[in-house]
């Protein structure tokens, strides 16, 4: 380990026991191990430490073993969590009344940053052809291959006379106008974690300890060190305490405001507005992890078989927006936006009384909106540039004339 490194112990939160969790496969053992050996020699490489974000890459995106590399399931009953496209069609029949807008006032184009099974990129495009809207062109900038192929099925499977406008791309595009959506990706992006502690603040990383990564702390340096003095200034941090400073968001952010000419990004995600991420409350961070729809707090759980989780900042992800040059559109709860967006009336198009058709979709509806499931919890973030008609901010698409949260970020 580093000279300047220490072992520290895990985040004070209740965790599931591994015990608790289900066994892995053979199969998905031995992926989990090879990752784990691909870890250490990294670890072994760099000194004996490395920072939790790159551990979280490499957990989650290292070629042909990370979480979103490899090729097991990931979403729905038959994998580890389930995302507002899965409940089925209606978020995305909501979702496509804003998208239409942007178009309308952009450009004709749609990427959609990391498209999961591709349901909702399908869904959108069928209803977007309701609208009459549809996109000259449906661009997905996904990293996992076994993801982009089960895209490319279920989108011509939902949307099959559309599926020829569909394009994957390696890297975001130079210049883009259109509409941008990043649906639950922006809380897979890797964190690092800060510790204030009696001695200063460390940057909690992870050693190779007794065979297996673990947890150990040095000195934060550089900008990170700045950001965590930044935090403890705004907000009246008080050791101990440990959280998660995204900074890999807000590059992301940048690279975002880079390439969109003229459009509106709609950034969705679990997240908070920075005075409540940092709350007194909130001294142990908001790290997570999703198995078998099992939550826990043990990142070190067979490597590459689960997701590794953080809230979003979005106060941070807002602020980077506007140093690029981009304007903050609207801030909403997702019950907020989605009913603004005319979630309702996308809902009343089936008729009640017809049980199999109309349950699931109340069902959804009541998962996206209600503030014990989805409702309260998911936030969505409007930034963009050069939208013609967009006189007031928070009036500029549907979805924030009322409910408009900007002044909480």
């Amino acid at each position: 380990m580093r000279e300047d490194a220490r072992p520290v112990s895990p985040p004070p939160r209740p965790a599931a026991p591994a015990p608790a969790l289900p066994l892995p496969e053979a199969d998905a053992l031995a992926a989990s191990a090879a990752l784990l050996e691909q870890m250490r020699a990294e670890i072994a490489a760099a000194g004996g430490w490395i920072g939790f974000d790159r551990y979280m890459a490499l957990a989650l995106y290292a070629p042909g073993l990370g979480y979103y590399a490899g090729g097991a399931a990931k979403f729905g009953r038959e994998g580890d969590f389930v995302t507002a496209p899965g409940l089925g069609p209606l978020y995305a029949q909501t979702l496509a009344r804003s998208l239409a807008a942007i178009m309308a006032r952009s450009a004709p184009h749609i990427l959609e940053f990391g498209a999961g099974t591709g349901a909702l990129a399908g869904d959108l495009l069928a209803e977007l052809a309701r609208l009459d809207a549809v996109p000259h062109s449906y661009a997905i900038l996904e990293p996992s291959g076994a993801l982009a192929a089960r895209q490319k099925a279920e989108i011509a499977r939902r949307a099959p006379r559309l599926a020829e406008r569909v394009r994957w791309l390696d890297r975001l595009p130079a210049a883009f106008r259109g509409a941008m959506l990043a649906n639950e990706v922006l809380d897979a992006l890797p964190v690092r974690i800060v510790e204030w502690a009696p001695e200063g603040v460390l940057e909690c990383g992870v050693c190779w300890a007794d065979g297996a990564p673990g947890w150990a702390a040095r000195p934060a340096q550089g900008e990170l060190l700045e950001a965590a003095h930044a935090l403890a200034a705004g907000h009246a941090i008080v050791p101990p305490y440990r959280t998660e400073i995204a900074l890999a968001a807000r590059g992301w952010m940048r690279s975002v405001a880079e390439s969109l000419e003229c459009g509106a990004l709609l950034a969705i995600d679990y997240g908070f507005p920075a005075r409540e991420y940092f709350h007194a409350q909130r001294s142990s961070g908001t790290l997570m992890c999703h198995y078998r729809h099992r939550a826990h707090g043990d990142p070190f759980f067979h490597p590459g078989l689960q997701d590794i989780t953080a809230h979003v900042d979005f106060s941070a992800l807002a602020l980077a927006a506007q140093d690029a040059g981009l304007q903050v559109l609207g801030y909403a709860t997702q019950a907020g936006f989605l009913i603004e967006a005319g979630i309702t009336e996308v809902l009343a198009r089936t008729d009640p009384r017809d049980l199999k058709a109309y349950v699931p979709l109340a069902s959804a509806a009541q998962k996206l909106l209600s503030p014990a499931e989805m409702g309260e919890l998911f936030k969505v973030l409007a930034v963009g540039r050069g939208l013609a008609d967009a006189k007031d901010g928070s009036a500029a698409l549907p979805g924030y004339a009322r409910g408009d949260r900007s002044h909480t970020l």
